[in-house]
């Protein structure tokens, strides 16, 4: 999944990310929040991690992909091409090449394939089992997806930044802070898009026929309800 900031960012952060971001977000730059601590306080090195299934490019998400020196990373070739163009205010902001240019092993995808719950999919990841897909989720990037993964409990599904906050899932009245709706609209690529997709995302997370668990990345509620639910309390 997506490595958030890494050591870098925190040793260096305006070598590496853009002042505007690190100032209108109030950053907080600290080691325990990186995901290579949290992978070494479950015991683990950096290099066991072998394989990165990443929603997209934005600077709060790919910081960390050095960190992981042997792990493959695995995104929408669309993503990789607009944040190699970054072209506009945002897009030089957002997308950090500083971040992820030493990366060594990268596989690019696109969409194609039998669909998965009417969304388009990437499946049969190189070197990755079945149970773990790529669902294009277009909108907040132009190759933003999300990563789903079938678990013995049903279907789980990491839906990046398609939206920020839990309540816009709610199928009878959804909403949505003001700060973070202003973020969404400020950072969107493509308006029609991803309404749509939240949408779509908002009547498959209501089916419980589906049977479909959605998480965003920005949410701390919904973040400590999926750990406490695994038992631990350590972000991933």
């Amino acid at each position: 999944m997506d490595t958030g900031f890494g050591l870098r960012d925190i040793n260096s952060p305006y070598s590496r990310l853009s002042p505007f971001f690190i100032h209108f977000n109030g950053v907080q730059f600290d080691k325990k929040y990186t995901a290579v601590d949290q992978i070494e306080k479950l015991g683990f090195s950096a290099r066991d991690v072998r394989h990165i299934v990443l929603t997209h490019l934005d600077f709060d998400h790919a910081g960390g992909l050095e960190d992981f020196p042997e792990a493959t990373v695995h995104v929408m070739q669309t993503e990789m091409e607009t944040a190699q163009d970054r072209g506009g205010f945002i897009a030089k902001r957002r997308f950090r090449p500083e971040q992820w240019d030493e990366v060594k092993h990268w596989k690019y995808y696109s969409a194609g394939g039998e669909p998965w719950f009417g969304f388009e999919a990437v499946r049969n990841l190189d070197g990755l089992p079945p149970e773990i897909l790529l669902i294009p989720l277009v909108g907040h990037t132009r190759g933003h997806a999300g990563v789903a993964i079938d678990t013995p409990e049903g279907w789980l599904l990491h839906a990046g930044d398609a939206y920020f906050y839990r309540h816009e899932m709610d199928s009878a009245k959804k909403s949505c802070t003001p700060g973070l709706r202003a973020y969404q609209w400020m950072m969107e690529v493509d308006r029609k898009a991803r309404l749509l997709n939240q949408d779509r995302l908002r009547a498959l997370s209501s089916d419980r026929n589906k049977g479909v668990r959605l998480f965003c990345s920005h949410d701390a509620v919904e973040f400590k309800t999926f750990a406490d639910q695994s038992g631990t309390t350590r972000q991933k």
